[in-house]
């Protein structure tokens, strides 16, 4: 066999895992990697920035299901990519970063870029490792994959140094790596299964809050078919929005907090129970309530409240077995109608702000006109942003599974330009629509370069209200002042524009919705710049974290 760089075998190894793109930024000390990747037929897309390229790969990795790669040199290339690889293990999505480093033989004498990394990414990944010998290299990065995607998914780092990828070894290294991972899946224990399905079965008000982990087990068809057969109530958040069609006669998005606030029996899938639902506990949940918690990670099931009954497994399997074992419609026959009156009620008052005429634009109405526009389409939502992706949240229909794609748990901002990338190169017919505040586009608002230059259309509607708008209301109420959160008044929409891209500046709501046409038809890299009110938002009450 050949001898091969170690650059070339991890390439090699890629491709071996299906990998067919890598985000970068280039460096002297991945250049091996990247002619590897060139030389294996493995698509590089560089950023402006690495968190850029970490973000990119995360969102790959979600909408592949796969493992998002990215490749950064060493030193302030790994530093920048840390806030990337901190939201992918927030958000459980199997991320690999390769990190650039100095020469083995040089450690510790003050090389070019030379610091401590692996310690970096200790706390914020599932493995952190350096690579010692080119030998090692495809070892490691099949261990690199299998744990990544193992049990609860999450980021992995290795540091390849220099003459690692350098030095040259046996191709057959990489050719033995095979059957490396097990895609089986994990069912749930058939005695903790009768023991939920008699608990669903008695309540009279129960709750399904389905999660990402519905998204990732490709679980949608099953809750679907649950949904169905007992008219359980379902409510969806993280990646899990979009995975029950918006017309299903068991989804309601706006009442969640009259559900779970009186619930008796909740069906919690593949979420955590995090400051998102109020931890578990009252007054989010009801008192007495009774939680069934599904989770293929054990030590999940129970933080932060009792659990009645603990299902380890991967969501699908546990869906179907509880689906199999219904025998019967769950709840009151009340409950659920109770439920729609409620949603439809807060619908009615979303309504008089979606309609509002007044200047600066209303958010709710920015929301509506996106709805109306690009709910035509088989539409990708990015979100980015706090009180305008908040508004949206409650107003778009996600039109199904990997349609919406925030940050997660961690509510890292500047997602956007590089999840919509990943987004289109991924399915290039399909429309991506970035909906960000003006300060989210501050962090990474250049690679819009990158979608211009990879020619990757995209429409970009920035809610402008000139302030970190979801800090500064709350501030002044806690503070009786302002600090730190008001912005200069800036053309995001020339900014695209010196970028080669298009935009233009809507101030009057009745503007929006043949700007927003103009936009989606343009086939361009696009920004609407919205003149958005930074009051309004808090006023209707919708201020918040979109959950």
């Amino acid at each position: 066999m050949a001898t091969l760089t170690g650059g070339r075998l991890v390439a090699r190894m890629l491709k071996k895992e299906g990998v067919t793109t890598a985000f970068t930024l280039s460096g002297l000390h991945i250049a091996p990697i990247l002619a590897g990747c060139v030389d294996e037929g493995i698509r590089l897309v560089d950023t402006r920035h690495e968190q850029a390229a970490a973000h990119a790969a995360d969102a790959w990795a979600r909408l592949t299901r796969g493992v998002g790669v990215a490749i950064v040199t060493a030193g302030p290339g790994v530093t920048d990519a840390i806030t990337g690889v901190a939201n992918a293990w927030a958000a459980n999505v199997p991320l690999l970063l390769l990190g650039g480093a100095a020469p083995i033989f040089n450690l510790g004498r003050g090389s070019l870029q030379e610091m401590p990394q692996t310690q970096l990414f200790q706390g914020i990944t599932k493995w952190s490792d350096r690579v010692p010998t080119a030998e090692l290299v495809p070892g490691y990065l099949a261990k690199a994959f299998r744990v990544a995607r193992a049990g609860r998914p999450g980021p992995v780092f290795l540091e390849i140094p220099w003459d690692v990828l350098s030095n040259g070894a046996d191709e057959e290294l990489a050719e033995a790596q095979r059957l490396y991972r097990t895609d089986a899946r994990q069912p749930g224990d058939p005695a903790k299964i009768e023991e939920a399905l008699r608990l669903l079965a008695a309540a009279e008000r129960p709750v399904v809050l389905a999660g990402s982990a519905v998204y990732w087990d490709g679980a949608a068809e099953t809750l679907d078919r649950l949904a169905r057969k007992t008219g359980v109530p379902v409510y969806l958040n993280g990646m899990g929005r979009g995975c029950l069609p918006v017309d299903h006669p068991s989804f309601l998005q706006l009442s969640r907090k009259e559900a779970l606030g009186k619930a008796d029996v909740v069906l919690a899938v593949g979420t955590p129970l995090d400051f998102r639902v109020g931890y578990g506990a009252e007054p989010t949940f009801a008192a007495g309530a009774r939680v069934i918690q599904v989770d293929v990670e054990g030590a999940e099931i129970g933080r932060n409240r009792p659990i009645e009954v603990g299902l380890l497994g991967d969501a699908r399997s546990v869906l179907s077995q509880l689906e199999e074992g219904a025998a019967q419609r769950w709840g009151g026959s009340m409950w659920l109608a109770a439920l729609r009156l409620a949603e439809s009620q807060k619908k009615e008052k979303q309504q008089e702000y979606e309609q509002s005429g007044q200047k600066p634009i209303h958010h709710f109405r920015l929301a509506q006109a996106i709805d109306r526009v690009a709910g035509k389409q088989d539409v990708t939502y990015v979100a980015d942003g706090g009180n305008v992706v908040a508004v949206a949240a409650k107003v778009l229909r996600v039109p199904g599974p990997g349609r919406w794609l925030d940050p997660g748990p961690l509510g890292c901002l500047g997602v956007g330009a590089p999840f919509a990338i990943a987004a289109k190169l991924l399915a290039p017919e399909r429309p991506v629509c970035v909906i960000q505040g003006d300060g989210s586009f501050g962090l990474n608002g250049m690679d819009f370069e990158t979608a211009v230059r990879f020619k990757l259309p995209m429409v970009i509607v920035v809610g402008n209200d000139a302030a970190w708008g979801q800090i500064l209301i709350p501030q002044r109420a806690m503070h009786g002042a302002e600090a730190a959160t008001r912005l200069a008044p800036t053309r995001y929409d020339r900014i695209v524009e010196a970028m080669g891209g298009q935009g233009e500046h809507v101030e009057d709501p009745w503007d929006l919705e043949p700007a927003l046409e103009r936009a989606f038809a343009s086939g361009a890299v696009y920004c609407v710049d919205v003149a958005i009110d930074p009051e309004a938002a808090a006023a209707s009450g919708a201020a918040g974290y979109a959950v």
